[in-house]
């Protein structure tokens, strides 16, 4: 395994929808690797391969163990995600992202969604995704159509710096952290 540089806002690859993956090859098992290895590196909950320079439809999620947060402590490898349900419900929440470095915006998003894929062996998943869990696979799998969350933002002024390598854990939190100015950020 290997850690990867993760590319950021700017480079047009972020913006470009990733190719499905036809086949399941030692080269892929080795990008999932590498994208868990990264993610955990980085501090991350998701990370999608694109964030890796790799246009590929594959997401990997692990959000730490919390009793509080249903499907927390499992990690996920799903390839060729699709979202085939979301709920009507939605709700707001904070958003960082390793490829927006220093920032966390609010973005709205379904409250469940049931994600059809593959996982890493190549066998078909169907997951049912609530709260935080669905919060992260949603904003991964933007990631593999070239959205970003902060295409997503409730309103231009709903973003917001904070320390770089932070934004994740903010996200997981829900709020910001006191210590950060909560006015809005400009030039992302």
């Amino acid at each position: 395994m290997a850690v990867r540089p993760v590319i950021t806002v700017g480079d047009s690859r972020l913006r470009q929808r990733s190719r499905e993956v036809e086949r399941i090859t030692p080269e892929v098992q080795q990008l999932i690797d590498d994208m868990i290895e990264t993610m955990h590196a980085s501090d991350g909950i998701g990370l999608a391969a694109v964030q890796v320079g790799e246009l590929r439809q594959i997401i990997v999620v692990e959000v730490p163990q919390d009793d509080e947060v249903p499907g927390s402590g499992e990690r996920y490898v799903v390839i060729n995600p699709e979202i085939l349900r979301a709920s009507q419900d939605k709700e707001v929440g904070l958003e960082g992202c390793l490829s927006v470095p220093g920032y966390v915006g609010d973005v709205e998003r379904s409250v469940s969604v049931f994600v059809r894929g593959l996982d890493r062996r190549g066998q078909k998943q169907r997951l049912r995704l609530n709260g935080f869990l669905a919060r992260v696979f949603q904003h991964e799998i933007d990631h593999t159509r070239g959205v970003l969350y902060i295409d997503r933002l409730v309103a231009p002024d709903r973003i917001w710096r904070v320390k770089e390598g932070t934004e994740e854990s903010v996200e997981k939190e829900g709020a910001l952290p006191d210590a950060e100015s909560p006015a809005p950020a400009t030039g992302v």
